[in-house]
């Protein structure tokens, strides 16, 4: 690179470049202070949720009357991927996941779109059709969660010290959205009886009414009183359960009291609609979330100091437990990696020194903190945090953002050795290698390209590695030519030892080794080429993955009975799974939620909607190893002790979660065949070792009872089918009459029948009606009953009913590699289905296999930008040739690399497999380059050129090879980037002798180079 020297210009204002990498190291220390930590980045869940409800409905009606509808017009949606829907009687969840590719800013837009839509259509629906409601919010992540138990307080006085608790964290600056859950509602239950309600002649209906409207907030009007105004008020409220008891009623000319006909007790929610328990005893849970952009580490100190306060002054009784603490896991992860990053350097520096010495090593061991310093200042402003990725991208930058500070160095020394004087031996690089520094440092970089442009949620969950990659390559070319010389010019000394006719064994032997690859070129390639196919080959032995599972302590248990289950069988269950649980060597402590899920405290975390079959059960463990003893123990004991009940025992996920890792999706348009068909292909299913607990996410079906009203009886008493329905309605679910006004709080007063008609079905056959004229007449005088059963749930993606059928894993074996072998059976089945039904894969494969769509649809774009720095760098088609034909042969090095190591490939792992193309290429650049230099500026034969060129760049190259490579050692122990570690050193290693070795012969057998006589 001629004309300006930027290496000559910085020893020439010397002071003003020590002042900058001054200023750099001290931004930096501000920078890495106050940037932001999280245990793992923040994606964009591109969902959001539809609530609808026709109360009354069958699942039949629900499904034709409104889920039918939404979907149909959610079609006509541009941004949508596709629609997921769960229908119950009367109520229906329509799921809106919109396609990868949308930008995450469009969301709010995209999401007011929906609500305006199902707007336009809200006169399509029956006149009982309720309305709307929607969750935008579906990815809100609640990281603290706090379990309020109690001792000697009620339900009610626990909740109240627990509202006061969350004023006072709402009350801090950084404090998000702060939820109440578990708590039981005070209800006033007004039991009629309607065998006295039909023996005195009262209707139901009208007492209710009448209780309505003595208890109702109307305005009373205001006196003109001259100079002023008096506000007239009406007595007559409720004050409480003894006060709807004391009501009159009257039946012509007599009163009676409302106690005569029903039963007025205040209580609690029963049956409750969801429970939530620490340690097996009722708590109320608070859920804290954090403001967008706060710092969670601050924020945790804050919240900390809050609740160690509120503790002090809660009442003896009332306990407080941190149930999750994500502050916590932030800072031990991030410290995790703090410290994995300080072995990375160490190794670095090791390399350094004992390779270039120490004046030497210290020069490039100066340039990592300088580089990782700017890196943090451009972190801090792009608003990446450190976290899961950014800090694992960091350890592998470590060892790419030296290569650059070393080549420059061993340049200035072998000027050195020349007897060229200092500052012309530092400014030598910018003039002879510069250039193809910058061209190899952005190939690299452009080979992080698909993370950077893949807007999947996965590329999204991974993005901060592409800039904090790109942004540290980028930022060590120019410490190379900039601060690089200065500091080689402050800490080498004036002369050094020069090396010309030195030979150690070791470049003996690389010479003899290299000699014979160029003697033997074409057997060279061949042997390379052979091997590469191998490799090819090999690749079937690899295991495919998606995300592998978290490193967190948490277990996770979540309990489905049939969806016909009451809440109080699913408490049942989780009780006996509790008591187990009690007496467990490795349990810190748990928590159970039934009849719900947890709340979202990671992103990763997500569930089904409530419902009174479902329960879970979070429990924390010391470590890693007493989770996976416990999860080894409580399998055995849900196989065992829990038939009949689907038990899914799972680790926390990493990335998009997708729930049990086997899955197929079977879609048909009778729920009735299509359950039929679900049941047998869980058959062929279960047949496989490796698949254990196989589950249809819908399948059983509810008994019913239908009443069929004979309607020429009913009118000739002067009676509707609404009359019988709301009778049934108010004695089994129960009717809202009216709400007590106590303090802050609506207490429910509900009309329903007796424990006794709520709990017996041959109740329903003795049930006492009364006429308009006070008549009692039973109802099996009024309709038949019949006895059936009907799909308590009917699930459907894209407007067609689909059964999921999921399986876990019983050994080591990867998802993919079980739907692989069971590709062949699955298409047996396949093409045995009736028209109209399919099977697809689901699950991790498929969530895999559309993640890496985005990163196949970038990849070209990736190769045109490398194609076309090598051929700028180049010049020529034949030297770009033989640039880009040792690109993929780090193949080889992946696959030995990771069939030695039994390491999957995974979706982090294929971006490093990428990302090895561009360090090949570098280092091809490099080395062709200074082919070129020897023949054209040293004049020397294109023979001798390549080997003299080979043996200057060996000692770079392996030096580099060497840092980049182990480098990673430190990460390829966690479970997250094991494998893309492995798949990297195992390429650089391999690559690093293809660039040795099989470039020359290749350049030799390219250009048609004769061996000198």
């Amino acid at each position: 690179m001629s004309g300006f020297n930027l290496s000559d210009w910085a020893l020439r204002h010397r002071s003003f470049v020590w002042f900058l990498m001054i200023v750099s190291l001290l931004a930096g220390t501000m920078a890495y202070l106050q940037i932001g930590r999280e245990e793992d980045p923040n994606f964009a869940i591109k969902t959001m949720v539809i609530q609808a409800s026709l109360p009354g409905a069958s699942v039949e009606e629900t499904l034709r009357q409104v889920t039918d509808r939404i979907e149909k017009k959610l079609e006509d949606l541009d941004e949508l991927d596709r629609t997921r829907s769960l229908t119950r009687p009367g109520e229906a969840i329509i799921y809106v996941e919109l396609l990868d590719t949308t930008p995450a800013r469009e969301l709010p837009r995209i999401f007011q779109k929906v609500r305006n839509m199902m707007s336009d259509i809200r006169g399509d629906f029956p006149p009982e059709f309720q309305g709307f409601g929607f969750n935008t919010d579906y990815s809100d992540v609640f990281g603290n969660i706090y379990a309020f138990t109690s001792d000697g307080f009620t339900p009610r006085e626990l909740r109240d010290y627990v509202e006061g608790v969350r004023r006072a964290v709402q009350g801090l600056d950084q404090a998000g959205k702060v939820e109440i859950f578990g708590t039981r509602d005070e209800v006033i239950y007004v039991e009629f009886s309607t065998e006295r309600l039909a023996a005195l002649g009262l209707n139901q209906e009208e007492v209710q009414q009448m209780l309505a409207a003595q208890n109702a907030i109307l305005p009373s009007g205001e006196i003109d009183a001259g100079p002023e105004r008096v506000l007239v008020r009406t007595g007559g409220e409720f004050t409480g359960a003894e006060s709807i008891g004391d009501v009159n009623l009257r039946l012509g000319d007599d009163f009676f009291r409302l106690t005569d006909v029903a039963t007025v007790t205040r209580g609690y929610e029963d049956p409750p609609s969801e429970m939530f328990r620490y340690r097996g005893e009722d708590a109320i849970g608070l859920a804290i979330g954090m403001r967008d952009g706060a710092n969670i580490l601050d924020f945790g100190e804050e919240l900390s100091a809050l609740m160690a306060d509120i503790e002090q002054r809660l009442p003896i009784g009332i306990d407080v437990y941190h149930i999750a603490d994500q502050p916590e896991a932030v800072e031990e992860a991030v410290g995790h990696f703090i410290r994995a990053l300080i072995e990375a350097v160490v190794i670095v520096l090791a390399v350094s020194f004992i390779s270039l010495g120490v004046r030497a090593g210290l020069v490039v061991s100066l340039s990592i903190p300088l580089v990782l310093a700017i890196t943090f200042v451009v972190l801090d402003l792009y608003g990446i945090t450190l976290q899961r990725i950014s800090l694992g991208a960091l350890i592998i930058a470590l060892g790419l953002l030296v290569d650059d500070a070393m080549i420059a160095i061993e340049t200035m020394i072998s000027r050195l050795e020349l007897g060229e004087s200092l500052a012309k031996a530092a400014s030598f690089a910018w003039t002879s290698i510069a250039f193809p520094m910058l061209t190899g440092t952005l190939v690299t970089v452009a080979g992080f390209i698909p993370i950077g442009l893949n807007n999947s949620a996965a590329g999204e969950f991974t993005f901060s590695l592409f800039v904090v990659i790109a942004v540290s390559l980028l930022v060590s070319w120019i410490v190379a030519v900039l601060f690089a010389p200065l500091l080689g010019v402050t800490l080498l000394p004036e002369t050094w030892a020069h090396r010309e006719g030195q030979r150690d064994y070791v470049r003996t032997l690389f010479h003899r080794v290299l000699r014979g690859a160029m003697r033997f070129r074409w057997l060279t390639i061949a042997i390379t080429v052979a091997v590469f196919g191998t490799s090819i080959w090999g690749m079937r032995f690899v295991e495919n993955q998606f995300f592998p599972s978290s490193d967190r302590p948490e277990l996770i248990i979540d309990v489905t009975l049939p969806r016909n289950a009451s809440i109080e069988a699913t408490r049942a269950e989780l009780d006996r799974m509790e008591a187990a649980l009690a007496t467990h060597d490795d349990v810190l402590y748990w928590s159970s939620y039934v009849g719900r899920l947890a709340p979202r405290f990671i992103l990763s975390f997500s569930g089904d909607p409530p419902a009174p079959n479902i329960g879970q059960i979070i429990i924390q463990t010391p470590s890693v190893a007493a989770r996976d003893r416990l999860r080894a123990d409580m399998e055995e004991l849900a196989e065992t002790a829990f038939p009949g009940t689907d038990v899914f025992i799972k680790l926390l996920e990493i990335g998009p979660p997708v729930g049990r890792p086997v899955q197929y999706r079977i879609t048909g348009f009778d729920p009735d065949r299509l359950r039929e068909l679900s049941r047998d292909f869980a058959a062929i299913l279960a047949q496989d070792p490796r698949t254990g607990n196989v589950v249809l996410d819908w399948n059983e079906p509810a008994r019913t009872v239908r009443v069929d009203i004979i309607q020429d009886r009913l009118r000739l008493l002067g009676l509707t089918s609404r009359d019988i329905a709301g009778a049934l309605n108010t004695i089994y679910d129960g009717t809202l009459i009216t709400a007590l006004r106590d303090d802050t709080y609506l207490v429910d007063i509900v009309a329903r029948g007796s424990d006794a008609a709520r709990a017996s079905i041959e109740g329903l056959t003795n049930l006492q009606l009364s006429t308009p004229d006070g008549t009692a007449i039973p109802l099996s005088s009024l309709a038949v009953f019949h006895y059936d059963t009907e799909q308590p749930l009917i699930r459907q993606e894209n407007r067609m009913p689909t059964i999921i059928v999921a399986s876990a894993i019983e050994g080591g074996d990867q998802p993919d590699t079980i739907v692989r072998d069971l590709a062949p059976q699955v298409e047996d089945f396949r093409s045995a289905l009736p028209p109209g039904y399919d099977v697809e894969v689901a699950g991790s494969v498929e969530t895999s296999a559309e993640s890496q769509e985005p990163i196949a649809a970038v990849v070209p774009i990736m190769l045109l930008i490398m194609a076309f720095l090598v051929m700028v760098q180049m010049q020529g088609f034949r030297r770009s040739f033989v640039v880009f034909a040792a690109a993929p042969l780090g193949l080889i090095g992946v696959v030995a690399a990771l069939v030695a190591a039994d390491a999957p490939l995974g979706f982090v792992a294929i971006l490093g497999v990428l990302a090895l193309i561009g360090i090949l290429i570098r280092n091809s650049i490099i080395l062709v380059h200074e082919i070129e230099v020897q023949r054209e500026q040293h004049g020397l034969s294109a023979w001798d050129a390549v080997f003299t060129a080979s043996d200057n760049r060996a000692r770079p190259i392996l030096l580099t090879a060497a840092a980049a490579s182990l480098a990673l050692i430190p990460i390829s122990r966690q479970i997250f980037w094991g494998p893309m570690a492995y798949a990297m050193m195992g390429g650089i290693i391999a690559g690093t002798l293809i660039t040795l070795l099989f470039v020359p012969a290749l350049y030799l057998a390219v250009f048609r180079v004769k061996r000198p006589t």
